[in-house]
């Protein structure tokens, strides 16, 4: 089953420094038709003003991945870590024990990005933070950016505390088939183009819940980059 949810249908709360729109509950946001696709709790399509940001805070036992998507975010946290974050990188951060931090556009433009949130499978394990550049070198249409599924373990990617994987998948005027082991589940999300998925347009931005599919195929119509979690089905609710 398939169920598309719309950018401009997500929830949304615009604070002047950041406009925010939700694939999922969170915050003061509140849908009860919405449902978290556990361990996926948290994915927010974000826009931060220039010289604007999220001041120092705390986060404890989550794996939190960033896509720029525009612009530039710098981070800074109390583990010794600092750095700018570009459009066209992701930083991963597992918060484990406990970790605080800071995410501050210090540009002059707009900051475009995904912050997507993972439960960990592995508690309070020592705090880290990384970023990778996402390459277009590559000819590959599907590249593992991070993973914690055992079938990656060979590959120079970075871990993260769950059996999940985060995957980035592109593709222009073409098809691209993937496949999904029948005990998981994935959300994806368009950052940029446009693709179908069996007669269903998917447009810039909008959210994809897939599950009891195993052979997707992604048509891509122009240019477009998919951002995608593949994770293991985690029953917390009856209701697809």
């Amino acid at each position: 089953m398939l169920r598309h949810y719309k950018f401009k249908e997500l929830g949304n709360n615009n604070y002047g420094w950041l406009n925010a729109r939700y694939h999922f509950n969170f915050a003061n946001y509140f849908n009860p038709q919405l449902k978290t696709r556990n361990p996926l709790v948290v994915w927010n399509d974000d826009t931060i003003q220039p010289q604007t940001g999220f001041p120092m805070h705390s986060h404890k036992n989550m794996e939190i991945i960033t896509y720029i998507r525009k612009g530039l975010i710098n981070h800074k946290d109390d583990i010794g870590n600092s750095g700018e974050i570009k459009s066209g990188q992701i930083q991963i951060m597992s918060a484990g024990s406990g970790i605080t931090h800071s995410e501050y556009n210090s540009s002059n433009e707009e900051t475009l990005l995904f912050q997507i949130w993972i439960e960990p499978n592995q508690l309070n394990v020592k705090p880290r933070w990384k970023n990778i550049n996402l390459s277009d070198e590559t000819n590959d249409n599907i590249q593992v950016l991070a993973s914690g599924e055992e079938k990656y373990n060979n590959l120079d990617i970075l871990n993260i505390y769950q059996d999940a994987s985060l995957l980035r998948i592109c593709g222009s005027k073409e098809v691209v088939p993937y496949s999904i082991n029948n005990n998981r589940h994935c959300y994806f999300v368009l950052s940029k183009g446009n693709v179908f998925i069996d007669e269903k347009e998917i447009n810039e931005r909008d959210g994809v819940y897939i599950r009891g599919l195993t052979d997707i195929k992604f048509d891509f119509k122009e240019k477009s980059e998919i951002i995608l979690i593949d994770m293991p089905l985690i029953n917390r609710e009856s209701n697809f």
